[in-house]
């Protein structure tokens, strides 16, 4: 028997002083099995990160063609296009003339620095593609903040975001490898 996905909710209260953007979201997530709470956590951080009312979760893990967030027009066109980790070529290419704007969020420093060094020269021609790393002092503070209910408030100012729980808080400073 499969064992199933987690479902985790989370109230986030952003304010992204960047984009004049101050909203709160109520979501629901599904923790894939093979996905840790640090990973969920940085999907939660993503969407704060480019949230609006059209931004959403798709299925993720389970599906190829899919990415972990995206932002679609009313005539379905895709706008923004997260991924999660270190994807290979074949799938930021495909991304990249899918979606008008493509950002990766990749994580655990030593194999995502050599991640990059390894692709860094075939990605430069995509003039939509945005890659930033996530530290991981950071990502694993996120990590013990996950919770089945939580209420989450993201403060975003001058490159940074205060992440806040009520009871944890962690500045995250992410750091550019590749800017559109």
């Amino acid at each position: 028997m499969a064992i199933k996905s987690t479902i985790f909710r989370a109230d986030l209260q952003i304010a992204d002083m960047e984009r004049h953007y101050y909203q709160d979201h109520l979501l629901t997530l599904a923790r894939h099995p093979s996905e840790n709470d640090e990973r969920m956590m940085l999907r939660l951080l993503a969407f704060a990160l480019h949230a609006s009312d059209t931004m959403g979760f798709t299925r993720g893990l389970s599906r190829e063609d899919e990415p972990e967030l995206w932002q679609k027009s009313l005539s379905d066109e895709i706008e923004v296009w997260i991924d999660l980790g270190q994807p290979d070529e074949k799938r930021i290419r495909k991304a990249c003339g899918r979606a008008e704007e493509v950002f990766i969020y990749t994580y655990n420093y030593r194999s995502a620095m050599a991640w990059w060094e390894q692709i860094r020269s075939r990605l430069t021609r995509f003039d939509n593609l945005s890659i930033i790393l996530i530290p991981d002092e950071a990502l694993r503070i996120m990590g013990s903040m996950a919770q089945r209910g939580m209420q989450l408030q993201y403060t975003i100012q001058d490159g940074e975001v205060l992440l806040s729980n009520g009871e944890i808080s962690v500045t995250v400073e992410p750091e550019t490898l590749l800017s559109s």
